[in-house]
C-alpha cells in the first residue's frame, strides 16, 4: 500500500501517546488508532513535529513505528515522518518504516538552508539515499523549519524526482502557493501530486477550494476533518464551511503555538484515546483557567452540533 499521487482524504497527523513519566503508553497508542479508525480517517502519519517526534530516541522511534504499522495492520496507509539533520540517520528511520509496512515518509527541509539551489541539492541527495521506492511527502512548514520553498522549486523537484508523490502544504499565507502548484500542472503539463494541508485545519474549506486533495493535520476532532473534505469533494461548499464554523473556536485554541499540542492531548484524553494527557518534557502544561476554557467551548461546541444535520 504505497504513498501515490492519487492520495487523498485525510491522513490524521497521530500524537505520540505517553505516561504520566514520560514513557510511551502503547496501550494508549493503540487505543487512538482504533479511535482514528473509528472516526473514518483515510489514512495516518505517525512521528510528526505534533507527534513529538524529535523527543524520541532512535530507539523508541522505531519501536514506536513498529508497534503502530502493527497494530493499523494495513487498513489504511502510514506515512512516518523522518525528518533529520543527518541524511544517513533519515535513510536509516525510513528503510525501517518501509520494511515494517509504511506506505511513505514524510520529509521537512533541513534548517539554515539559506538558497533554493542549496535546497535542491538537499533533498537530490535525501531522494538518492532513500532510493526510488521509498515514496515522500514533503512537509511545507516554514513557522517551524525557519525554510520557505517556492512553488516554482517545489515542481522542479517534482520534475525532477518520481518519488515526490505528496505535499503537506501549510505555509502562512499560502493560498497562492497551492494555487501556483496547481496552475503549474494544468498549463504545463507537470505531474500533478497530492496536496494534503496542516495548520491544525485552520484553513481547510479554502484550501479544498484552491485543490488540495485533503487535510493531514491532527486535530482532536478527526470527524470534522472528514466532513469537510466529503462535503467539499461533493460540491456542498457551504454546508462545508458550516461544519467547519462550529469547530472553529476549538481549532483556533488548539493552534496556539507554545500550548496547543497540550490542548490537543487534553480532548484526546476526554473522548477516550489517551490515559493521559502528558507531553515529553520539555511540553506545554495547562492551568486551571486554561481547562476552565476548554470546557466552555466544549460544551458550545455539543449545544451547535445537536441543530447540525453534519455535526455527529
Amino acid at each position: 500500500m504505497k504513498l501515490t499521487v492519487d492520495a487523498s482524504g485525510v491522513f490524521i497527523i497521530s500524537a505520540t501517546p505517553f505516561t504520566d513519566t514520560g514513557a510511551i503508553d502503547y496501550d494508549s497508542a493503540d487505543r487512538l488508532v482504533e479511535f482514528y479508525l473509528d472516526k473514518g480517517v483515510t489514512g495516518m502519519t505517525i512521528l510528526g513535529m505534533m507527534g513529538e517526534a524529535p523527543k524520541l530516541s532512535g530507539e523508541d522511534s522505531t519501536a514506536f513505528l513498529s508497534h503502530m504499522l502493527e497494530r493499523v495492520s494495513g487498513r489504511v496507509p502510514v506515512i512516518v515522518g523522518v525528518s533529520s539533520p543527518g541524511i544517513d540517520n533519515l535513510a536509516q528511520l525510513s528503510h525501517a518504516a518501509m520494511d515494517r509496512g509504511a506506505a511513505g515518509v514524510m520529509v521537512a527541509p533541513m534548517r539554515g538552508v539559506a538558497t533554493e539551489d542549496k535546497h535542491y541539492g538537499y533533498f537530490a541527495q535525501v531522494f538518492d539515499a532513500l532510493g526510488p521506492d521509498v515514496p515522500v511527502c514533503y512537509q511545507d512548514f516554514p513557522l517551524s523549519t525557519g525554510v520557505s520553498i517556492s512553488a516554482s522549486l517545489f515542481n522542479r523537484l517534482v520534475q525532477d524526482f518520481e518519488q515526490l508523490v505528496m505535499l503537506k502544504h501549510e505555509d502562512w499565507p499560502g493560498l497562492n502557493k497551492l494555487t501556483a502548484v496547481r496552475a503549474a500542472a494544468s498549463e504545463t503539463g507537470a505531474r500533478r501530486v497530492s496536496i494534503l494541508c496542516g495548520n491544525g485545519g485552520l484553513f481547510l474549506p479554502e484550501e479544498m477550494l484552491r485543490g488540495a486533495d485533503g487535510a493531514m493535520t491532527g486535530f482532536a476532532f478527526p470527524e470534522m476533518l472528514v466532513g469537510v473534505v466529503n462535503l467539499c469533494k461533493a460540491g456542498k461548499v457551504d454546508e462545508a464551511s458550516d461544519l467547519f464554523d462550529a469547530y472553529l473556536p476549538l481549532i483556533r485554541l488548539e493552534q496556539q503555538p507554545g500550548a496547543g499540542l497540550a490542548i490537543r492531548k487534553e480532548i484526546l484524553k476526554r473522548r477516550g484515546a489517551l490515559s493521559s494527557a502528558a507531553t515529553r518534557r520539555p511540553g506545554p502544561k495547562l492551568t486551571a483557567e486554561d481547562l476552565q476554557d476548554l470546557d466552555r467551548l466544549l460544551a458550545r461546541l455539543d449545544t451547535r452540533l445537536k441543530d447540525m444535520p453534519h455535526g455527529s
